[in-house]
């Protein structure tokens, strides 16, 4: 059993003792803390709270035991029932609520489940939201309505159509170039919301041919469900039969969106930003962001275009702030993650897909010679072990002395970028490791500079 207490939200295993795993007990008291924070912060005058689920197979469980929790805290819930992250982010501004919760542990294998807290601006709490739902939790200071204020309970399934008119409507989404591409897709929806929302969206964009893989929501995955390539071998065999232009790949919550060429190579989860970059800045000058762990590429993208490029803290409410900051007009993570200002500021794989299409249609590329118009990086992920005691900020304060004659990043751990690629070296906020992200050229490449500056890391220790 695992149960996991972040200023995110909490995740866990299904089953087993109270406070050892994800129990009905602990999504009660952690439920009961956020309508306790959003009963204080809200500005939003209604007494709204949406509620959507994945299709895990816990889903059903934990949606009677939120839901319930909230109503005994006084609040009507807007249960949206089977729906992604964004589409729940988006049904928050759209009912007008104050708040949301979106029960999904994203790429966590199936005994996994979570609580991810939104704001009444759809969006994730910040820290210093979260930290105050975890010290709500710990002190148990939270109270229930009187009989005459239990809340209410409403099911509202329009949200999925709703998100689809909103993709639709954005100005660079073509749905009319598209639709004479006649595009063949193919799609992996790993038995979540994706297989109910994503042939919706394909069918509304034009796409007349679309052959599904695990699009049958019963969250019973039949492969790991983070849309990596080690994962994603049915679709790739798929692809490499020919007949598709592309594949898209969603995790369970579909707020990530891994592409396949039509010759059934991986396409690059670091690339699917990107490409939706280069499309969008083609159209919309403007900055873009990133956080600190994704590729250079979309640095030289925007840079291409005569445009600023800037770097946040790892994490999409940080990737979301400097977005805001610097008022970009697309910005996301490496793991596939695309927010479009003009849609909403979430990570949204149908926002993804339906710009890629139209940058796709736009081009006359196959999606492979797309793919190749833009910078080569490698990526390499590497960790170093430590003892409880080690005293990481310090090592890190060191390895940016060691290398201040290079630009250096220190918003989120420490960040060198040299003149042939980068490493990324940050704390684990769970256990005793220094995380080493780097990239290069060549896998070869990114793995030498990680070894490098690894190595001054175990000289400290």
């Amino acid at each position: 059993m695992a149960l996991i207490k972040s200023i995110s939200g909490i995740r866990g295993t299904i089953g087993g003792k109270a406070g050892e795993g994800l129990t009905p007990l602990d999504m009660v008291k952690f439920t009961s803390a956020y309508a306790t924070l959003i009963r204080r912060i809200s500005t939003v005058k209604s007494n709204r709270i949406v509620v959507g689920r994945d299709a895990r197979m816990s889903g059903e469980m934990v949606r009677r035991v939120v839901c319930g929790t909230l109503m005994g805290m006084g609040f009507d819930v807007i249960d949206i029932g089977l729906a992604s992250t964004p589409t729940t982010e988006l049904a928050v501004t759209m009912a007008e609520a104050c708040g949301g919760i979106i029960l999904t542990a994203s790429h966590n294998p199936k005994q996994w489940n979570a609580l991810k807290l939104l704001n009444e601006h759809g969006e994730f709490l910040n820290a210093e939201e979260g930290q105050e739902v975890l010290r709500i939790v710990e002190a148990e200071s939270f109270d229930y309505a009187d009989v005459e204020h239990i809340g209410s309970y409403t099911e509202d399934l329009s949200y999925n159509e709703k998100h689809i008119e909103r993709v639709l409507a954005l100005d660079l989404v073509d749905v009319e170039a598209i639709r004479k591409a006649d595009f063949h897709v193919a799609i992996d929806c790993v038995n979540s919301v994706g297989g109910v929302i994503l042939p919706q969206l394909l069918e509304r964009l034009g796409v007349k041919h679309v052959e599904k893989l695990y699009c049958e929501p019963t969250g019973n995955f039949q492969h790991n469900p983070e849309p990596l390539e080690k994962n994603l071998g049915d679709i790739m065999s798929l692809m490499k039969k020919g007949g598709n232009d592309v594949a898209f790949v969603v995790d369970p919550d579909v707020d990530r969106l891994a592409m396949i060429c039509e010759d059934g190579t991986m396409y690059g989860e670091e690339y699917t930003l990107v490409s939706v970059a280069d499309y969008v800045l083609k159209h919309t000058p403007g900055n873009t962001v990133s956080n600190l762990s994704s590729t250079r590429a979309l640095r030289d993208v925007t840079c291409g275009y005569g445009m600023h490029y800037f770097a946040s803290a790892v994490g999409e409410v940080n990737v979301v702030a400097k977005m805001k900051e610097v008022n970009a007009v697309i910005g996301g993570e490496g793991n596939g993650g695309v927010i479009y200002p003009a849609a909403h500021y979430g990570r949204d794989a149908l926002v993804g897909i339906a710009l890629f299409l139209s940058h796709l249609a736009h081009e006359g590329k196959k999606v492979s010679e797309l793919r190749a118009t833009y910078p080569m990086y490698y990526m390499a992920k590497n960790r170093i072990d430590l003892t409880p005691e080690t005293d990481v900020d310090a090592i890190l304060e060191k390895v940016k002395e060691a290398y201040h004659n290079e630009e250096v990043n220190d918003i989120d751990g420490v960040k060198i970028d040299f003149a042939n690629g980068w490493v990324h070296l940050r704390k684990s906020n769970t256990e005793p490791i220094i995380r080493i992200y780097s990239e290069a050229g060549t896998v070869e490449e990114a793995n030498g500079l990680a070894k490098k500056v690894a190595g001054l890391v175990e000289g400290r220790l």
